[in-house]
């Protein structure tokens, strides 16, 4: 059973990857690069001072940034723990796949996934009250994610259990922000 769901995210990561076309690499290249998101991630952390006085803001900007380098660290102790070859460094697929990038740590799950989904998702959970366009922020994650099986650097069920540890991480962190938050604020 374990080998046919390999099999089967193998060969359904061949056939997303085979469906990139080359007029779009520069597009999903910038895409999947983090520091191109650097001015979005500014505005992100922005909002909380537009939406709160400047404490609540503060312990909201902390509590984002605890939960996001937290799942950040819990992913890559999973990734050194359970060691899977990236799609672009197995023998068995470099001639199958189109590669755009060559990162050379593993694969399983993405920290691009974890990290985008647990920062949106506390980034909404937080201010879904304050702004009803804040569910717009969820394009980002869906990009970043998409961005990783059209590079050549994960397989999907990489992608989707990233993000369900980051949903995960994001619902832990916005409990714990909203029962220390009455103590604090």
């Amino acid at each position: 059973m374990w080998q046919q769901l390999k099999q089967w995210d193998r060969e359904l990561f061949v056939y997303l990857n085979s469906l990139g076309i080359e007029s779009y690499d520069y597009f999903w290249i910038f895409v999947t690069r983090i520091e191109n998101w650097i001015p979005f991630y500014i505005f992100l952390f922005l909002l909380y001072f537009i939406a709160f006085h400047w404490k609540k803001a503060s312990f909201s900007s902390l509590f984002l940034l605890s939960a996001f380098l937290t799942t950040w660290g819990f992913t890559n102790a999973v990734k050194v723990f359970l060691v899977r070859l990236r799609p672009n460094n197995n023998p068995e697929l470099v001639d199958l796949i189109r590669i755009l990038q060559e990162p050379t740590n593993y694969s399983f799950f993405s920290g691009h996934a974890s990290s985008s989904m647990v920062a949106s998702t506390f980034i909404v959970l937080s201010l879904k009250d304050k702004f009803r366009w804040i569910y717009l922020v969820y394009i980002w994650p869906l990009l970043f994610i998409m961005s990783r099986v059209y590079v050549g650097v994960h397989y999907p069920s990489d992608l989707l259990v990233g993000a369900l540890v980051g949903l995960i991480f994001a619902f832990v962190f916005f409990w714990l922000y909203n029962k220390s938050g009455r103590r604090f604020i």
